[in-house]
């Protein structure tokens, strides 16, 4: 039996309302959990110790809005010029898409997780499609997701750009998927029901996905007003608005999460408050695609929880964190606006995501919740309180480096290298032959 771990000499940070940070005390991780924070004496002889001396210890890092299936497009150049979002899906996703077979679905997450790692993020919620490999993908991303030793919450995006049989394919999969999980519990899988979005669903397909997903008692992942395009196609061929649209299907719910939402209004924000629903902001994806800038401050005001998630563009999730900062004093064309609430979508929000869909609290260090640890090197050149925090993790602690990273309690890295039973030049050498003939097969 592996002896409890105990962590020492660093400075612990909490999130939370405030946040906390403690100096002095010792982290004791033992069956997955964290058993205690303590700064009493401790018998080091009865545990595994790390010396955090020199760094923070964090909570693992959620990315609540990630598509793992897009790592093997890094680099890639044949695609046709874009002039607008539908065609960035068009001329790139949805072709990619196509031509995903399950080895691909496999060690496009494999490299994703091992770079996650690296970054400190151990959880993730994510958004799957394949339709030409539609069965069995999800079973694909889970073996990943349980070699690399991390969490996910996995979901099939059902859409009928493929077809009404492909459609049908992929609410078989969300429901076979979600009935895996809830009779083989795991804190590592977790799963929603997912659709594409408002515009790729006709009513059939909606209408049978919302019946489906209730009956199994989950909550729904969707992307929602993504880009103008969503929304003036949901007036023009329903005659409402896409919040509107997916409260009328029985989409909304406190489980359910909405990425993007870049283009709601206000009376749609006052339908997501009422329901509860999620969303996640992913701002480096948005200003990559030139859709906009959603209002997650305004968002905020209105009760709704906000989390953060990359849509894939990295896993580093204060580099997300930044840049979801920046974009929110371009859009108000106020530098000084919105600082703890963009600061809250990841330090706070994302943890409270994860408290609706996991059983064990996750992004916290306190006793009882998941052990999954962050030590990141860091020492400050200026006073780090609870009132500087803040400022330390977006202008200080965004630019240092993950030294270890521990999930469910087992060490997947330590001093900077690797403690996975995963030989990573060897994937990253079969990843580049699988891509070789994947980029062959992009017409």
């Amino acid at each position: 039996m592996e002896k409890p771990v105990l962590i020492k000499n660093g400075i612990i940070i909490s999130p939370g309302k405030p946040p906390k940070l403690l100096q002095n005390y010792k982290v004791i991780l033992h069956e997955g959990l964290i058993q205690k924070v303590t700064s009493d004496f401790v018998d080091e002889k009865e545990y595994n110790v790390i010396d955090a001396s020199g760094k923070v210890v964090l909570p693992g890092f959620i990315n609540a809005h990630m598509h793992f299936y897009s790592t093997l497009v890094r680099g890639f150049a044949k695609t046709k010029f874009a002039k607008n979002f539908n065609e960035v899906l068009e001329n790139l996703w949805w072709k990619l898409d196509k031509i995903l077979t399950k080895e691909t679905v496999y060690y496009s997450t494999v490299i994703m997780l091992i770079n996650a790692i690296k970054k400190g993020t151990t959880t993730f919620i994510d958004h799957h499609a394949s339709p030409k490999n539609v069965r069995g993908s999800l079973f694909e991303i889970a073996k990943a997701v349980k070699e690399c030793g991390l969490r996910a919450c996995l979901c099939y995006e059902v859409s009928d750009r493929d077809g009404e049989k492909i459609a049908t394919e992929g609410i078989c999969e969300n429901r076979e998927f979600i009935e895996y999980c809830k009779n083989n519990p795991d804190e590592q899988l977790k799963a929603l029901f997912g659709l594409h979005a408002s515009f790729t669903l006709n009513d059939k397909t909606l209408s049978a996905a919302s019946k489906t997903g209730n009956e199994l008692d989950v909550g729904f992942h969707i992307h929602c007003a993504e880009s103008s395009y969503d929304e003036v196609h949901c007036v023009r061929n329903f005659g409402m608005r896409v919040v509107e649209r997916l409260f009328a299907f029985g989409i909304l719910s406190e489980d359910t999460i909405l990425a993007h939402c870049v283009h709601i209004n206000e009376a749609e924000m006052h339908i997501l408050s009422d329901t509860g629903s999620i969303v996640v902001h992913n701002p480096q994806s948005n200003l990559n695609n030139a859709v906009g800038i959603a209002d997650i401050i305004k968002m905020q005001e209105k009760g709704i929880l906000v989390g953060l998630g990359t849509d894939a563009m990295t896993v580093n999730m204060l580099e997300e964190l930044r840049a979801a900062l920046w974009a929110q004093h371009f859009k108000n064309e106020n530098p000084s606006c919105g600082f703890m609430q963009v600061f809250d979508t990841l330090m706070l929000n994302n943890s409270l995501i994860t408290d609706r869909i996991w059983n064990i609290p996750l992004g916290r260090i306190e006793e009882g919740a998941a052990a999954d640890i962050v030590l990141m090197d860091y020492n400050s050149p200026t006073p780090l309180n609870e009132e500087t925090l803040a400022g330390h993790i977006i202008f200080g602690l965004s630019q240092s480096v993950v030294d270890t990273t521990i999930a469910g309690g087992k060490i997947l890295m330590k001093n900077k290298s690797l403690m996975l039973d995963i030989d990573e030049k060897e994937i990253s050498e079969k990843s580049r032959q699988l891509t070789e003939t994947l980029w062959n097969n992009f017409k």
